[in-house]
């Protein structure tokens, strides 16, 4: 199934310019809908009772209650929503991760950077989708749709991005294919060349021919390298005996 999630954004900052200007910039990105604006955390925190939003865009150094006191609040929500904090000072970015924030993002706020911060919010919620099957957030035309990872059979490296390979389809993913082979491999994924990640539950022969190896994937052979075949027999040889 394809989603083109349209996240509702809740902006706290107690500067109307940077209010008004964080609103603008989310309004051009298509992946944000409806955005709810407050100018304290006091009412942030009201309109966090009435509402449920996808994730808080937060000023930290706020009159009254701060930025990372709200941050606190919010992670003993039931559902806490993912933060971003939006600020001119540095200095508090180890208080803002230790709080789990999604991003840290400094003023004045770049588009580009802004765009990033709002990629890993969709990251980092399909993560916690239900079901087991991580979904992976790619991009199209400027409309962000989700990929079950079950589904992609292997992965080839682009310079910094990844290309994903379905039965029918392939997407380009923003993340470099050393990033995903670490975090990809209990779910089977093993590198079989520097430019390549294979889905083993997708795999349906293994060759060898001599010294060199190739893996058959949905019709696709692909080579392994000289230097990875010797972890993928090993690989193979511990999923043959479990």
């Amino acid at each position: 199934m394809t989603v083109s999630p349209r996240l509702t954004a809740l902006v706290i900052d107690d500067e109307r310019p940077a209010l008004d200007e964080l609103i603008f910039l989310l309004g051009q990105d298509p992946r944000v809908g409806e955005i709810l604006a407050e100018d304290s955390a006091a009412d942030a925190l009201r309109t966090l009772h009435e509402r449920e939003v996808d994730v808080v865009f937060l000023d930290i150094q706020m009159p009254g209650l701060s930025g990372l006191d709200l941050a606190q609040v919010l992670a003993r929500f039931r559902n806490p929503p993912p933060v971003v904090f939006v600020t001119a000072h540095e200095e508090h970015a180890v208080e803002a991760f230790d709080l789990q924030a999604v991003d840290y993002v400094l003023k004045p706020v770049r588009e580009e950077r802004l765009a990033e911060a709002v990629r890993r919010v969709i990251e980092a919620t399909s993560r916690s989708m239900p079901g087991g099957d991580e979904q992976i957030p790619v991009e199209r035309a400027g409309v962000t749709r989700f990929v079950a990872r079950s589904e992609i059979r292997y992965v080839e490296a682009q310079g910094d991005y990844a290309r994903l390979h379905t039965a029918t389809d392939s997407h380009l993913l923003r993340t470099p294919l050393t990033a995903l082979e670490e975090e990809w491999a209990d779910a089977g994924f093993v590198r079989v060349h520097r430019s390549l990640l294979v889905a083993l539950p997708h795999v349906d022969e293994v060759r060898f021919d001599g010294s060199r190896c190739s893996v058959v994937i949905g019709g696709a052979v692909l080579q392994v390298s000289r230097r990875h075949t010797p972890h993928l027999r090993e690989v193979l040889s511990r999923r043959s005996r479990s």
